[in-house]
């Protein structure tokens, strides 16, 4: 009998979201209301920030773009990132009106480095995008140092880092805004969602009129039981806003975080004993006075070393029925990218190296122990089994 697939980033969904999904339903409210509101109360208490700074949105996507425009940036101008990430990063600053620049990643961290984003520093820059990578906080400190002494607005990319903290305090919390992702695969799921948090309440209510088309009022606040309110288009935006179908799901996806995350922590621990002696670059330990948020465990494989290639492990595992994923083949990689901004992969090496070399295994708190061992058995067979 066929083993059943792993899937990779499989969300872990309880009976509260399934109950609170069905008395969303049940409510006749399905768009913006009620329950978005509490998410986003629930979700800025977590964080330990005011709730008028935090909005829901569609995705992190949405919630980068926002961002980028919410800060006032001037049209053109250079906005610094990292080539080791989602290519929504980049493409965010695209659709912003802006032009992405490169700074490479440390090799250790797989962060992007403080030292690459000074070099990459020229009279048209406006802002920096850092991401806190596989849920690892970057070196604040430092880029705060950099954008302060250079006037430059910091927009950190937090879709892996909802737990993440980096010297007592949350990731997101350190730049002007904090954009987290609440996809299928994240920490907390909402299929699909986001959130914007802004250094203050002014950015955020400017965040909140651009994504829902510039209107002064969301529908929950048109047709409530107080009566009809008329709204009226202070800007052109954007429909970007989250339902309360989606927020239904995230207030107990977020009431479990600390959980969820503990479950992955021993997954994490139990992958690097695991793998201890084979020969792959396994993840850093977490720094000291850091959290991280355990979103992915990459491994690197190097057909030299381990006698098979990256893409010959990926089909290997496949074929065995364990999803994986690949975090992430660097951005100048891509066709769209090389032939708008002219990016050579060699041009960033830690970021080419690592992105041709890694593998993201399963890191999800629905992993049973028996899911755990059947891991661990099919790397560990594959990696001694090649030629």
């Amino acid at each position: 009998m066929q083993e059943e697939f792993i899937v990779f980033g499989s969300p872990l969904i309880g009976d509260e979201e399934v109950a609170e999904v069905m008395a969303c339903m049940e409510s006749s409210w399905l768009g913006t209301g009620p329950r978005v509101a509490r998410f986003e109360a629930d979700f800025a208490a977590y964080q330990g920030v005011g709730g008028g700074t935090v909005s829901a949105v569609n995705s992190c996507t949405a919630a980068l773009h926002l961002a980028l425009i919410a800060a006032g940036l001037e049209p053109g101008s250079e906005v610094i990132t990292t080539p080791l990430t989602f290519c929504a990063t980049a493409n965010a600053i695209i659709h912003a009106g802006l032009t992405p620049v490169l700074a490479d990643v440390d090799p250790v961290t797989q962060c992007i480095c403080p030292e690459a984003i000074e070099a990459a520093i020229t009279s048209r820059t406006t802002a920096i995008v850092p991401v806190h990578f596989a849920g690892r906080p970057c070196d604040m400190d430092a880029i705060m140092r950099i954008a302060h002494k250079h006037g430059l607005v910091v927009i950190e990319d937090c879709a892996h880092a909802i737990e993440t903290e980096y010297h007592g305090r949350k990731a997101g919390t350190f730049g002007d805004f904090g954009c987290f992702s609440f996809y299928a695969t994240k920490n907390i799921t909402t299929g699909e969602g986001g959130m914007v948090m802004s250094r203050s309440e002014e950015l955020a209510a400017r965040v909140r009129v651009l994504a829902l088309h510039g209107m002064s009022k969301d529908a929950w606040h048109r047709f409530g039981d107080a009566g009809y309110k008329h709204y009226q288009v202070v800007e052109a935006g954007f429909k970007y806003n989250m339902m309360d179908l989606q927020a239904a799901i995230g207030i107990h996806q977020l009431a479990r975080v600390q959980q969820s995350w503990q479950r992955r922590e021993q997954v994490w621990g139990h992958y690097m004993q695991a793998f201890a002696d084979l020969p792959i670059d396994l993840p850093a330990a977490p720094e000291s006075g850091t959290r991280h948020a355990y979103h992915l465990f990459t491994v690197m494989v190097d057909e030299n070393r381990c006698g098979i290639s990256r893409d010959a492990f990926l089909d290997a595992m496949n074929a065995r029925r364990i999803g994986t994923g690949v975090h992430y083949l660097s951005l100048p990689e891509h066709p769209y990218y090389q032939q708008r901004f002219g990016w050579s992969s060699e041009d960033f090496p830690n970021a080419m190296r690592l992105g041709r070399q890694t593998v993201s295994l399963p890191l999800s708190p629905k992993l049973t122990d028996g899911d755990l061992e059947r891991i661990i058995f099919e790397v560990r067979s594959i990696l001694h089994n090649s030629p």
